[in-house]
């Protein structure tokens, strides 16, 4: 193995300023944090400064570079950044679980320790990067701190908080209170909003200067000049795996960064030592390939190097350091598949045309240097002088995400923008009479029904058929190279869906009340001949033959989600050797294994789901484009927009007629079984068979649709988005979800009890028996309920205590874990009361118009809102959100103003997501929702979407069939 020689170390020069002593806590996560560290404090110390080094990092990180006795290494994990299972998948559920054992458990012991230590040195300065109680620990001390970060945990693990359960978000309310004792930041490029900071000053890049030229490093390698070099850097995790000599193109070479000294490498594969000096390999080589950190962007942009990545699960730092990777021309995204594949040289051509261009400032450690030794020595940056309290309250939003609407996070940089909003267009464009002609198409089946948002959509398709390569956003360039243009390309549209009332009871058998939204998903479908699929470059790699069916897909708006723009698969993969279609269980292995395009299994899902519910048999090629307004993760089911677009597209793209209902009840079965999420079908429902301001009323039992119910004239709904991240995947919605199942198991158990007694009375013996077979919660009336079992419930039960007295809970989407605790009685109570009270709605909504009939509308709502956080489903967003509504519907009974708004409620699957909101249909009722808008902004930061408005819902749109139009369409 070669081995690179060591830069002797720097000396420190003399200096006129005082010697001032820093405390630099480093952040336990990667070694791309302490690298940086190294460079500001070797900035420092040449001033002739004492620096304290505070890390779990290996020491030779910092002494490699720095060979000084003012430079002291007090080896201390405070913080445990991200746990990984692997170089790219992050565990949600260890990392919270990691930091309370090293950082809550022992806090009070660790400031207590950190207060004395930092008095002991006498520090002048605390700087952190980026752990959080270094900050508090400082101000117990009496001593400043400032932060230099790219990122910070809060933001971090609000994400994470949605797999591992909301009560691990004090965890996250501690990190930001933390960092508001933090007097500012100092901020690095490609950063990610980090609301706890208010004051900030950005620097350029923190890179390490290089030491070698290019010819020097290659020599010692022994690389020839006319071979490309690529080095392979996943940081500082040995990835294990398997490395092969194919993986290369012929002339080619690769540097394996991390490699363990018993890993057998191929001849074409050099393993570089540990403590390697990578900004020196990095300027040697050609292109690098591995993941998005700050450390690899830094250096990668700095030495104008191509850099070839795989994401990371669950790290949404990677977003903001990708888009400015890509903005400044210097990244290709790979698919993990093929990294483990070895599908490596499609990647290979195409990152070595690339000619990245980035030209900003790379001093950030001498920079941050010396605003770190100017603030050590007294001077002040801060002009808000606000407290942690205040700073943290006009701050902080649980659950930040990265789906944003346009200005949604004024810290966010500006190429991070998203530039346009279909959604904030009007609905129905009533000057544009139905047409068989679009701007590029002709339509040879259905009508657009004048929607605007799927005007637009097949505008987008027209200009993606003119442009061809020619266009800089990778998706847009994806999808240009999708379709055979000349040949016939159906659409179909389905929209969300706003739960007025019903929500989680909808599993139980409640009646739900549900209005389409007026955003929707577009999904467009093209089959063609095997022979005839125009394959991607990468894809086309992969699949060496074209006789088989492959499916690709690309999915719109990809990166305000952190997922990866398109999928390809053979369609093979989802059929046995025997030719049966595979189990739903392998189906969910299938695309659990890069959660990067688990995406994926919402619209590849539907395909799997006709092969095995209507036998139905893919022989061709399948090409799908999906473009939804629909936001994620907001509680408005854009999941099932997904799904219900891309099935009705697909039926239709092969002649398949299946009604509305069925189209719902398949779609469930996607996103039960394939994705692997327990909603109930009443989302599905909606986006299938709703009508335009119409609600869509349903027995879910399992899905009886009673009819549509008008909404009166003189009321209105809206939903507002509390910025808080929904999904029905979360442990939240699970365990709930589950309590019911084991309430209504218990229930039918002490009903047989007592039938089996015989201490039932004759005249209540039918009704007993009728308990013990219980098929939906939501048939037990609640006068019964709280008479016969309410008392016979227990608060809570542990999963192992429940499956030994009862066995199975009846639910086959949801798994009880035998270690967790569910709470019992309020997931039991509520889908019972909940039915009572959305039949009393809906009685309500058809009577005769009253001041009465709406209070009544919003009492029912407040109830259920009530009812969700009873389940432990409720969010500070959505409760704030609700507060402000009963605020101006105080308004009622001032006599200076007049409050039009009635009621609120939490809705879908809760823990976050939207408020849907009643009141009277008037110019002063919009005002107020925009008034609430302005109120949340202020006390959060975070400036809400607001839903407005329906659309018709995938069955009554139907299906649009196009063909491309060389000749200008007539005119009028």
């Amino acid at each position: 193995m070669p081995t690179l020689l060591q830069t002797a170390p720097m000396s420190e020069s003399d200096s006129s300023q005082p010697s001032l002593v820093f405390a630099y806590y480093v952040t336990g996560h990667g070694f791309g944090h302490a690298t940086r560290v190294v460079e500001v404090v070797r900035h420092l110390i040449s001033s002739g400064h004492r620096v304290h080094v505070v890390s779990a990092a290996p020491e030779f990180v910092f002494t490699t570079e720095i060979h000084s006795p003012n430079l002291f290494i007090r080896h201390v994990l405070l913080d445990s950044g991200s746990v990984q299972s692997d170089a790219l998948t992050v565990d949600r559920r260890a990392s919270l679980e990691k930091y309370c054992e090293i950082a809550v458990e022992p806090r009070d012991s660790i400031l207590a320790t950190e207060v004395e230590w930092l008095k002991s040195i006498k520090a002048n300065l605390v700087v952190s990067d980026v752990v959080p109680i270094a900050c508090r620990a400082a101000a117990n001390a009496g001593i400043r701190s400032v932060c230099l970060t790219n990122f910070s945990w809060d933001f971090i693990y609000a994400e994470y908080v949605m797999a591992a359960g909301h009560h691990h978000q004090s965890i996250v309310w501690q990190i930001a209170e933390d960092y508001s004792h933090c007097e500012f930041l100092i901020r690095l490029p490609g950063h990610c909003p980090m609301p706890a900071f208010h004051d900030v000053i950005d620097i350029p890049l923190v890179v390490r200067p290089l030491h070698k030229s290019r010819e020097e490093v290659r020599r010692e390698l022994g690389v020839p000049d006319n071979v490309k070099l690529l080095i392979f850097n996943f940081g500082g995790q040995p990835t294990g795996w398997k490395l092969k000599e194919e993986y290369l193109p012929a002339g080619w070479m690769c540097l394996v960064c991390g490699a363990s000294a018993k890993q057998e490498l191929p001849p074409n594969f050099i393993g570089l030592p540990k403590d390697v000096y990578t900004p020196d390999v990095i300027a040697a080589s050609d292109c690098m390939l591995g993941k998005i950190g700050y450390g690899t962007v830094s250096e990668a942009l700095a030495c104008k190097l191509p850099f070839i990545f795989v994401r990371r699960d669950y790290f949404n730092e990677e977003p903001f350091l990708r888009k400015m990777l890509e903005y400044y021309q210097g990244g290709v995204e790979m698919i993990r598949r093929d990294l483990l594949a070895g599908c490596w040289a499609p990647y290979l051509e195409r990152a070595v045309t690339l000619k990245p261009c980035y030209d900003g400032g790379i001093d950030g450690g001498e920079v941050a240097a010396k605003i770190l030794q100017d603030t050590a020595m007294g001077k002040k940056r801060s002009k808000l002088n606000l407290s942690g309290a205040r700073r943290l309250q006009d701050a902080i939003i649980l659950g930040f995400q990265l789906q944003r609407a346009p200005g949604r996070d004024l810290s966010v940089p500006e190429w991070y923008q998203v530039t346009g909003d279909e959604a904030g267009t009007p609905l129905v464009d009533q000057t544009h009479k139905s047409s068989k002609f679009v701007e590029g198409f002709e339509i040879l089946h259905g009508d657009h029904h004048g929607l605007i948002d799927t005007v637009s959509f097949l505008d987008s398709l027209a200009t993606l058929a003119k442009i061809g390569g020619h266009h800089q956003e990778r998706e847009h360039l994806a999808a240009a190279a999708l379709f055979n243009w000349e040949e016939d390309i159906v659409v179909a549209r389905a929209p969300g869906r706003l739960d007025v009332m019903g929500g989680i009871a909808d599993y139980s058998g409640s009646l739900v009340l549900l209005m389409p939204t007026r955003e929707a998903c577009h999904a467009a479908v093209q089959r063609n001949h095997p022979s005839k699929q125009k394959l991607w470059k990468h894809a086309e790699a992969r699949h060496h033959s074209r006789d088989t069916p492959i499916l690709e897909i690309v999915s719109f708006g990809s990166e305000l989600s952190n997922r990866g723009p398109t999928f390809d698969m053979d369609l093979s993969d989802f059929v046995e050797e025997d030719g049966k279609p595979i189990s739903y269980e392998k189906a969910y292995q299938y695309f659990s294994k890069d959660p990067s395009q688990k995406w994926a299994a919402y619209v590849a899902g539907t395909i799997l789901v006709l092969m095995r519910e209507m036998n139905v048999r893919f022989e061709d090629s399948i090409s799908i484009l999906v473009s939804s307004t629909v936001p994620e993760g907001k509680g408005v089911s854009s999941s099932a927009s997904v799904e219900v677009s891309t099935m009705s597209a697909i039926a239709a793209a092969h002649g398949l007629e299946i009604s509305p209902r069925d189209v719902a009840l398949l779609c469930q079965k996607v996103e039960n079984y394939v994705v692997g999420a327990p909603c109930g079908v009443m989302d599905q429902m909606a986006s299938a068979c709703g009508e335009a301001n119409k609600l869509l009323a349903m027995i879910c039992q399992p899905a009886e649709i009673l009819g549509l119910v008008e909404i009166p004239s003189h009321v209105r709904f809206w939903g507002i988005d509390s910025g808080i991240r929904h999904s029905v995947g979360g442990s939240d919605y699970g365990s709930v979800r589950i309590g019911a199942f084991i309430g209504k198991t218990m229930i039918r158990s002490f009903a047989s009890s007592e039938t089996n007694s015989g201490e039932a009375e004759e005249k209540s013996s039918e009704l007993i028996e009728y308990d013990a077979s219980l098929d939906y919660l939501c048939n037990l009336s609640p006068h019964r309920f709280q008479a016969l079992f309410a008392s016979k419930l227990p608060q809570s039960i542990t999963g192992e205590e429940f499956m030994e007295k009862y066995g199975d809970h009846g639910d086959s989407v949801t798994t009880i874990d035998r270690k967790g605790t569910y709470h019992i009685m309020a997931p039991t109570k509520h889908p019972i009361y909940e039915n009572f009270r959305v039949q009393a709605f809906k009685a309500l909504l058809t009577a005769t118009p009253s001041e009465e009939q709406v209070i009544g509308l919003g009492e029912l709502m407040y109830q259920c809102h009530d009812s969700y956080s009873a389940c432990g489903l409720g969010s500070d967003g959505t409760d704030r959100l609700v507060r402000l509504v009963q605020k101006m519907e105080k308004l009622k009974h001032s006599k200076t103003e007049n409050g039009t708004l009635y009621g609120a409620k939490i809705t879908g699957g809760g823990s976050g997501g939207t408020v849907c909101v009643i009141g009277r249909s008037s110019l002063r009722s919009s005002e107020q929702i925009l008034e609430i808008q302005r109120k949340y902004k202020e006390a959060t930061g975070f400036m809400p979407y607001v839903f407005e408005g329906s659309s018709p819902g995938a069955g009554k749109f139907g299906y649009l069939k196009i063909r491309k139009n060389s000749a200008p369409p007539p005119s009028t």
